[in-house]
């Protein structure tokens, strides 16, 4: 290959020109990959209740719902390795739709039956948290076959659709309203199918088996994150936007969205969790100390904090899963049970300990206290980990199907083989990308489109890596690595 470095940066443009504004930079963005916010603005129209307030909340709302949710959750988690992938589950789509469709319409009955909302509320509950569950794995699953660069830029893209949409159906009159949350289940679903389709055959998911360690540390401080955003959830609904809906929530994901967009795959995703602790510990500590503008201040730095955590725990793990094979419906089965169950407990412990006092101390200030407490340790214990492509604590513990573990084994050696050589050579977060890519046989073409990087550029990083590595074709790259005979 030749070996001349070309004018083009190492964000792709082109050689000779100055760099283009930020609004030409904006990538191609397939629009059924942002079928993600519509299931998000389902949840908060029909169960979060912050505009709506529907009969059926008064006898099983959003806690049976959520309850549903943690249950289908953890019971996917533990039968992944039996049910292997989702999406390959025509029926069980069928269900998660049918099932969202049937609890919407009780849900709504309700409004013009108020009498029938008793014998209504729980049936609908329960079947929504289930669906929605489902909706959530399958999205998960869809997020994991993914780069880290487009799982940001698309959750974070489908934060700002959810808000936008929710912004939206304010305006609407029941009927119309109705129709909008019947038809968000069968949107979401179509575009959850188109997007399995747009993918190439060897990037879906496949059930490989295997045993690994559970990633605890994210896992455990966005448990923490989630506690902390329960207690603040009541003072939330009280105001005129809902979580998914909120300023905080809304500046975040425009302000993850535009970094991604102007800096691509040299943006730091280390940065999200650097704006998330200093936020909590706004809405914990300095903002009740000062008094000014107490909760509209506060609800928008937990609802930034929350979501700026959320989109680095999607990343985190969906990474996971694209690099060493681990079951997408285990690991966020697992991961988004915990979160719900934290912020139902968070929610709980609110309504329980208002007005009480600890020694003369309000009961606010005592959580208060322990959450950031609890927040700062685990965000420090976290900033052990200082890059994306870090193990996270995933260890392979082997498993019982040999082709399967074989697989995995050679996925996360080859993940590990990469990450050490960009560390020992001084290889860029991008420049890793690339390298593992390579490893894989991807062409270049390949790797362009993977990336989300403009045409050139991955042969432009290329050459970098080989100038780093002194090697001069991609035999001896592979044969570097030492992984392949």
């Amino acid at each position: 290959m030749d070996q001349t470095i070309d004018k083009r940066d190492e964000a792709g443009d082109e050689p000779g020109s100055a760099r283009p504004a930020l609004l030409d930079r904006v990538p191609h963005i397939p629009l059924f990959f942002l079928g993600l916010g519509v299931y998000r603005a389902w949840i908060e129209i029909v169960f979060v209740g912050s505009f709506v307030g529907f009969p059926t909340a008064q006898y099983a709302g959003h806690n049976v719902f959520d309850i549903a949710m943690i249950v289908t959750l953890f019971a996917s988690a533990l039968a992944s390795k039996k049910l292997g992938v989702f999406y390959r589950k025509k029926s069980l789509h069928w269900v998660a739709g049918t099932a969202l469709v049937v609890s919407t319409a009780g849900v709504f009955a309700s409004m013009y039956a108020p009498e029938l909302a008793a014998a209504i509320a729980t049936p609908a509950a329960v079947l929504g948290g289930f669906g929605i569950a489902l909706v959530i794995l399958f999205w998960s699953e869809l997020y994991s076959c993914l780069n880290p660069v487009r799982v940001a830029l698309y959750y974070s893209a489908s934060i700002i659709v959810a808000a936008v949409i929710l912004y939206i159906c304010r305006g609407f009159l029941y009927p119309w309203l109705f129709a909008a949350a019947l038809s968000m289940p069968p949107v979401t679903l179509l575009c959850l199918a188109l997007g399995f389709r747009s993918l190439p055959e060897s990037e879906l998911p496949r059930a490989l088996g295997g045993k690994f360690s559970f990633p605890w540390k994210p896992v455990m401080l966005m448990a923490i994150y989630a506690f902390a955003y329960g207690l603040k959830e009541s003072s939330m609904y009280a105001g005129s936007f809902g979580p998914h809906s909120a300023f905080g929530t809304l500046a975040v994901a425009l302000a993850i969205f535009a970094g991604i967009v102007a800096r691509g795959g040299r943006f730091d995703f280390g940065a999200i969790y650097r704006i998330a602790l200093p936020l909590m510990v706004a809405a914990f500590l300095v903002l009740p100390s000062l008094g000014f503008l107490n909760n509209v201040a506060a609800d928008f730095c937990v609802t930034a904090s929350y979501t700026a955590f959320s989109i680095l725990i999607m990343l985190i793990l969906a990474n996971m899963s694209y690099r060493y094979g681990i079951s997408a419906i285990w690991l966020f089965g697992i991961e988004r049970g915990v979160r719900a169950l934290f912020s139902l407990l968070g929610r709980e412990t609110e309504t329980a300990l208002s007005g009480f006092e600890f020694a003369g101390v309000p009961s606010e200030f005592v959580l208060n206290a322990i959450v950031i407490i609890l927040v700062v340790a685990m965000t420090m214990i976290l900033f052990s980990e200082k890059e994306l492509s870090s193990r996270w604590g995933v260890t392979f513990l082997g498993g019982s199907n040999a082709e399967g573990d074989s697989v995995i084994v050679k996925k996360q050696e080859l993940a590990n083989r990469s990450h050490e050589l960009a560390k020992q050579f001084g290889l860029s977060q991008r420049e890793e990308e690339v390298l593992l890519l390579l490893a894989q046989r991807k062409t270049v073409g390949a790797i362009e489109k993977e990336l989300f990087i403009a045409n050139g550029t991955a042969k432009t990083h290329i050459r970098h890596i080989y100038r780093k590595l002194d090697v001069h074709s991609r035999d001896e790259l592979i044969e570097l690595l030492g992984l392949y005979s």
